[in-house]
This record gives C-alpha cells, structure tokens and sequence, in this order.
C-alpha cells in the first residue's frame, strides 16, 4: 500500500479493461480508498496513491456498493456535520481553523468508518472528518464492543465522571494530569529537578 501511479500505467496494465476512470470510481464504492491530488498534496495531477484496500470484489458477493459518501445529499451531509458539531471527530478540529505549526487550514468532509458493534459484523456509518485525518487514515475501525465492555467495568464514581465529558463532548484536565503533560515535554535534567521537587525528604 500507498504505491503511485497514474492513469497511464493502468492502462498499460489492463488493456483490455475500458474506462479505468469508471472502473475506480466502481472500487471507491466499495471501500477503496484511492488518493488524488485533492486528497494528497504530495501528489502530481496525474498520479494517483493506493491507500487502503476495499472488498475483495473479485470474489462472490464482494462486489455490492456501499455508500458512497459523495452519493450523500447536501441535507444528509449538513444532518452529519450538525450530529458531529462541525468537528472532525478524530483530531477535533472546526473547518476553517489553523492546524497547530502550519498555515493550512482544516476542511471537514464526510468519512465512512468501520464500527464493530456487539453481537453483529462490522458495519459502517459516517462520520465527520478533516482532510488531513482523512488521507492520513488515522481514524482505523471503531471497536464500540471494547468500549462498551470497558464501560461495564467502570464504578459509578467514574461512569458519572465519563458522563460529564459526554455530555460537554470534551475532557477537562486536572492540574495534575497538565502538569504530567508538560513534565513529559521536558529534557532530561529538567524531568530530574522536577522528580526531585517532589520526592519525599
């Protein structure tokens, strides 16, 4: 995976195979995920980078479409936008905003995610992210059964902690545990005088 090439080389790869643009089109349908130079700056306008492959379509039953994402309405896309704040779900951004050491600002777009959910296959369902989380493919598939599980071995002190994130849909840090993050940002001899500011006298 993440190989270039360009229209070009397909053609010389498959030549009895007519309409390769169509026939790509064929394989983002069913969950390919095929980059251009809109998804990936990195690319020319004619090269092309295999991110992630899809289902097996060469096998029997494989070759049903999912949902396209770019098939959605302008509603079911603002319905989406709305149930996911207008934030991509996986780094947090808004549109619009500058990513943090950059000048390039998030755009937010329609992503299908794989979610396993208990006691069925996985499905998928779609879910709002940036640009740059989308091409990098950080997102992966949602186990929802693990974190339903982990849930269920939660006190009620902590369930009603968690509550209070979902509900705010954000975590505030204790002092402590902003405190742990700056200490891990810290060189060598900077940790050591901090280790010593609080070990015992």
């Amino acid at each position: 995976m993440g190989e270039v090439f360009t229209k070009g080389e397909l053609r010389e790869a498959f030549p009895d195979t007519s309409q390769i643009d169509r026939r790509m089109r064929d394989l983002r349908d069913r969950g390919w995920r095929i980059s251009t130079n809109r998804e990936d700056p990195t690319l020319t306008s004619s090269e092309h980078r295999f991110v992630e492959m899809g289902a097996e379509v060469w096998k029997p039953g494989q070759s049903k479409a999912k949902t396209p994402a770019a098939s959605l309405t302008a509603i079911q896309r603002r319905e989406i936008f709305e149930a996911d704040d207008y934030l991509c779900r996986v780094c947090g951004i808004a549109a619009g905003e500058v990513y943090e050491g950059s000048v390039e600002t998030a755009q937010l777009d329609v992503a299908r995610r794989e979610v396993l959910k208990p006691g069925v296959a996985t499905t998928t369902e779609m879910v709002t992210e940036c640009r740059r989380c989308r091409v990098g493919g950080r997102a992966g598939r949602a186990d929802l059964t693990s974190i339903l599980g982990e849930l269920e071995q939660m006190s009620q002190i902590e369930r009603n902690h968690f509550s209070q994130w979902l509900e705010a849909d954000r975590r505030d840090f204790s002092m402590m545990e902003r405190l742990w993050g700056l200490y891990r940002t810290l060189p060598s001899d900077s940790r050591r005088a901090v280790r010593e500011a609080v070990s015992p006298v």
